[in-house]
């Protein structure tokens, strides 16, 4: 019996979460033998009970999804498939690093307008910036959407062959 439980839309990284009534090594071990086989078109990367699918290179783009799975022991006979919907690890590093130059450039600018109100010289370029920056995040924000959305359909698509393994019972 499968329960699947979704978290709300909102996040940038979509979770869902499967309870299965089987014994989560067997499980594994089955995900495991499937993937490994020579009709599997999904690059996939198998360590310590987590499961990462990939989009085949032929059908990959920028906002291509990465599908993470863990499988959790709940009991003998029960376990939890929690799976995690990502950009693929190049794209989430590009963005938290232009996140992270422009909570740094936030920041000095915050500074700049200190200092500069301090020595009661023109504040207009830093309060300008400090205004500019929080509309770049948001468009960031925006921009993360879009690319969610755009990856939707092969996040349907590895949605529906994770579970057509599970079904495969």
């Amino acid at each position: 019996m499968l329960v699947e439980k979704r978290n709300s839309e909102v996040h940038l990284r979509p979770r869902f979460s499967i309870a299965i009534e089987e014994n989560s090594e067997k499980l594994l071990q089955r995900i495991t033998n499937y993937l490994k086989k020579n009709d599997c078109i999904y690059k996939n990367k198998i360590v310590d009970g987590h499961v990462f699918l990939d989009i085949p290179e032929s059908k990959s783009h920028f906002w291509s999804p990465q599908l993470h799975l863990e499988v959790i022991k709940e009991s003998d006979n029960s376990s939890t498939l929690k799976g995690l919907f990502g950009p693929k690890p190049q794209v989430w590093t590009l963005f938290m690093f232009i996140h992270f130059l422009l909570i740094t450039a936030f920041l000095g600018f915050l500074i700049l307008l200190y200092t500069r109100i301090t020595l009661e010289e023109d504040i207009f370029f830093p309060s300008a910036m400090l205004i500019v920056i929080p509309f770049i995040w948001v468009l960031l924000y925006f921009l993360g959407q879009v690319g969610k959305e755009t990856g939707r359909k092969q996040m349907k698509e590895l949605h529906e062959f994770i579970l057509s393994i599970i079904d495969s019972h």
